[in-house]
């Protein structure tokens, strides 16, 4: 190859290599498209024909009656009936699984995806409240680092506790007790949780500076679909109240 060939090669490599358009996104939109009845009409009959028995059969599966809720549970801060109700079944499904007293369970407001209520309970409104497949863990948290995950809980208003008390005064937590007895920053204590938590998702990096962690296997939903029918099978409605684990002071 000559110098002038090879020179003419590279001039029109890096003519064509500039003049490659570069597009970069000056504007964006978007349009929210509802999924529901008003699509009925072009909807494809052939498909919906074919899925009819298995949607009969699951429908079945879904809207099946297991409990009876006496109140209307929603969640809400400082407490609710819905944070208090979760978090008592995580402490109690977590200690009956390690034999063993857990010392708190936390629930966190957000991971509580609907209300519950005054009425009949089907295993889709459990799947509607829960509808992750998060696991049931248990962790094991020093003193110092349950007191400042508390005092994030102060800063945001609250969140699902059970098994403690608390006061939120001035956007601190004051006044918390475990098990009847002031907290102790250098014990161990046993928390409930579930696996998203225990990651330190949810602004609570406190819970993944555990000293120790133990799965279960246990799918959250399916702990709370069992509580319920274990209630409903013993001849007890569902019920929660506000005892004042979280007290919010001016």
């Amino acid at each position: 190859m000559t110098s002038k060939t090879f020179l003419l090669i590279a001039i029109t490599f890096s003519f064509w290599s500039c003049s490659q358009p570069k597009w970069i996104i000056s504007d964006s939109s978007s349009v929210k498209i509802a999924m529901d009845s008003t699509k009925n009409a072009t909807a494809d009959t052939a498909y919906i024909a074919w899925l009819k028995p298995y949607k009969q059969k699951v429908d079945a599966q879904m809207n099946e009656v297991i409990g009876y809720s006496a109140v209307t549970m929603r969640a809400h801060k400082p407490e609710s009936l819905l944070s208090n109700f979760s978090a008592d079944v995580y402490l109690k499904a977590a200690s009956d699984y390690i034999k063993t007293p857990v010392d708190i369970a936390i629930v966190n407001l957000g991971g509580l995806r609907t209300q519950v209520p005054e009425g009949d309970i089907t295993v889709r409104k459990v799947f509607e409240l829960m509808p992750f497949e998060n696991e049931l863990v248990v962790l094991w948290l020093r003193g110092d680092k349950l007191l400042d995950l508390l005092n994030g809980f102060a800063a945001v208003g609250g969140q699902g506790v059970a098994g403690l008390r608390m006061t939120i005064q001035a956007g601190k937590a004051t006044d918390i007790t475990i098990g009847g007895k002031a907290l102790d920053p250098q014990k161990l204590y046993s928390i409930a949780t579930n696996d998203y938590l225990a990651g330190g998702n949810d602004n609570m990096p406190q819970l993944a500076m555990h000293e120790k962690r133990q799965n279960t296997s246990l799918k959250v939903r399916n702990v709370l679909l069992d509580y319920i029918k274990g209630e409903t099978a013993a001849g007890r409605k569902i019920e929660s109240r506000l005892d004042g684990r979280i007290r919010q002071n001016p």
